[in-house]
């Protein structure tokens, strides 16, 4: 079995990962970390700070906040415990952190852990070039009204997969206001909402002359993303230090 600690184990994605694990033979739960211990009454052990738990692990999957990520990485490193990073809103210092403690651990970092946002990752990598002439660019992101960072790490993800494909020529727009707000060809659009109890819906939108093409991704629950992360730490368990993401999974 893998021997899994969940850091974040009290927030709603740790909840939603507790019990896909508990549900899962090739899984242990040897102990979940969170700021509040007694938030639920968990059937394993939680503990304030990953240096309270002694004993051996195979891997930490982390769904927390961008800052408990210098005391996560201390301890894979002093550990040498591989680590799936599924927590969003990193900066590009956190994300400089990731990669150089990759170099001795391996690491899994990925904004979003389902498959099909990764395979319309993988759709946009094909297709961003062929219409970027003719057509803009828009991003739509949808979360519920609980969410802390906006947008969020997924419309970063494929904005990102598009303006990589393009030479990283286009220039990220958040939202539109005032009275000389005028669509820039160079532009890709990204706007966030928030309300109830939306669990993610990303949609992209290439608008061009009498024709508009968009592609949706709608996550109908939260599971998606935990069983993502439960393949993601089969996967990572005995590889090589390296950053790895989810299309190392998928081979996409």
């Amino acid at each position: 079995m893998i021997r899994t600690i969940i850091y974040g184990c009290n927030g709603k994605m740790g909840q939603v990962l507790s019990k896909q694990l508990m549900n899962n033979d090739d899984f242990q739960i040897i102990c979940g970390i969170d700021r509040n211990t007694t938030e639920y009454n968990n059937n394993y052990p939680v503990y304030n700070s990953l240096y309270q738990y002694k004993e051996e692990v195979d891997v930490i999957i982390d769904f927390s906040h961008r800052s408990y990520l210098d005391e996560i990485l201390e301890y894979s490193l002093d550990n040498k415990i591989p680590v799936v990073i599924a927590t969003t809103g990193f900066d590009d210092k956190d994300l400089d952190k990731i990669k150089g403690a990759s170099r001795e651990v391996p690491i899994l970092h990925s904004s979003n852990m389902s498959l099909g946002i990764n395979v319309l990752s993988m759709v946009l990598k094909q297709i961003s070039e062929l219409l970027d002439e003719n057509f803009d660019i828009e991003i739509i992101e949808k979360h519920h009204n609980r969410k802390i960072d906006a947008p969020s790490g997924t419309a970063y993800l494929l904005a990102n997969t598009i303006n990589d494909s393009l030479k990283n020529k286009k220039q990220y727009v958040y939202g539109r206001e005032g009275g000389d707000a005028k669509r820039q060809e160079s532009e890709i659009g990204i706007h966030a909402l928030r309300g109830g109890t939306i669990s993610g819906e990303h949609s992209v939108i290439f608008a061009g002359l009498d024709e508009v093409i968009e592609l949706k991704h709608t996550a109908l629950s939260k599971n998606i993303f935990a069983v993502g992360a439960m393949r993601a730490a089969r996967f990572l368990v005995n590889k090589s230090p390296d950053l790895y993401t989810m299309n190392d999974i998928f081979n996409i």
